[in-house]
């Protein structure tokens, strides 16, 4: 179901983020993930006017993991920012990504490693939502492998929905091995 019509409005500001997820040749993936903010109109920057249309953010970020979502690469890169030749210059922070599963804490160690002035705002909250497009790029590789409900392991995806949960009518339905019945009281 669409959203409700909106009241009348006028658009000032658009944050696009995108993140493509590529399997490579080597059995690695490569997760690209870029946020973007664009104002529709001038804005006065202590660095001078930034134009209407023109990024004020353009910011790349890629990580390689290979199958077990550990990160085993990582860069950033700055193609617009309000501060031009300091925003970027913490780019190379982001190779503290290496070695950090995306399935095991990744949030809480992105925190610790690159947050408030460790690391650029806007490229560790980019980098917050890449265990889920990392899930994303291999779910329909992982079903496909799977022999559905007689499979031996849990599917990762049961209990981190309020669709999947376990006591949940999906579960019962498509996963009944899996879904937790009520005990009778």
């Amino acid at each position: 179901m669409p959203l409700s019509p909106p009241a009348p409005r006028q658009l000032r500001h658009t944050r696009a983020i995108t993140i493509e997820a590529f399997a490579r040749d080597d059995g690695l993936w490569d997760l690209d993930a870029c946020i973007r903010d664009v104002k529709t109109h001038d804005i006065a920057l202590p660095t001078g006017i930034r134009p209407g249309g023109l990024p004020v953010h353009d910011l790349k970020l890629r990580v390689t993991i290979d199958r077990d979502m550990v990160i085993v690469d990582a860069e950033a890169a700055s193609d617009a920012v309000p501060y031009p030749g300091f925003c970027d210059k913490i780019n190379p922070a982001y190779k503290q990504l290496v070695g950090l599963s995306l399935l095991k804490h990744f949030r809480l160690h992105l925190k610790d490693r690159l947050s408030g002035v460790l690391g650029c705002t806007h490229l560790t909250e980019l980098a917050q939502i890449l265990p889920t497009a990392a899930i994303q790029a291999f779910a329909d590789d992982e079903m496909a492998s799977r022999t559905g409900d007689a499979s031996s392991e849990r599917p990762y995806e049961l209990d981190r929905c309020h669709a999947l949960r376990l006591d949940g009518p999906v579960v019962e339905q498509y996963y009944p091995r899996w879904a937790l019945k009520a005990v009778p009281g």
